[in-house]
């Protein structure tokens, strides 16, 4: 990249953003499993994700400032992954920190031991395959709809149209009644 022209770095920048796009609008979950350490444009990829996981040992850093870049592609997704207060000190500063401070800025969704990594995983797939599929990608296609926007009259009839959509919908309706009656749904039934 340093001897990329500005023409070389803007295409290589954008094949990063599209990736990154890719994983954030992916119809299906999509969990992060930290395993080591994130530096740089590997935060953006934890970051891209639904949800993320990360062995208690993994060392978290937005490198970039060291090396006098800034982390501009992967700012729309860290900044949505940590929150805004936490980016300023990070991006600014690119101080390292450890798995217990990316959980307590929200930055991964759990911290464990590096022998529970497998289970922690197993559990959220458990999780997340128990549910409607649909339900699922309206869900993640519904939470990057509402976040961050005014709750305005446009917002709620469109979470008024989703609902009735999903109530209206096969799998909304085999839901609820699988509900009444006591049984599991037909996603589940097999």
């Amino acid at each position: 990249m340093a001897d990329y022209t500005r023409d070389e770095n803007r295409a290589d920048a954008g094949q990063l953003a599209g990736m990154l796009q890719a994983i954030y609008t992916c119809p299906k979950p999509t969990v992060a499993r930290v395993q080591g350490d994130v530096y740089a444009g590997g935060m953006g990829l934890v970051a891209a994700c639904d949800m993320a996981v990360a062995v208690d040992t993994a060392q978290f850093c937005l490198s970039e400032a060291k090396l006098g870049l800034a982390p501009a592609t992967i700012s729309p997704y860290v900044v949505r992954a940590m929150g805004a207060r936490a980016a300023h000190r990070y991006f600014l500063t690119a101080e390292r920190f450890g798995a217990a401070e990316a959980l307590r800025i929200g930055f991964v969704h759990e911290g464990v031991a590096a022998d529970a990594l497998d289970e922690k995983m197993d559990e959220l797939l458990k999780a997340l395959t128990a549910n409607g599929p649909d339900a699922v990608r309206v869900g993640k296609a519904l939470l990057q709809d509402v976040a961050g926007k005014d709750i305005d009259a446009a917002l709620i009839a469109r979470t008024v149209d989703c609902i009735a959509d999903v109530r209206a919908s096969a799998e909304g309706k085999e839901g609820v009644q699988s509900f009444l009656q006591k049984r599991k749904p037909s996603w589940l039934a097999s």
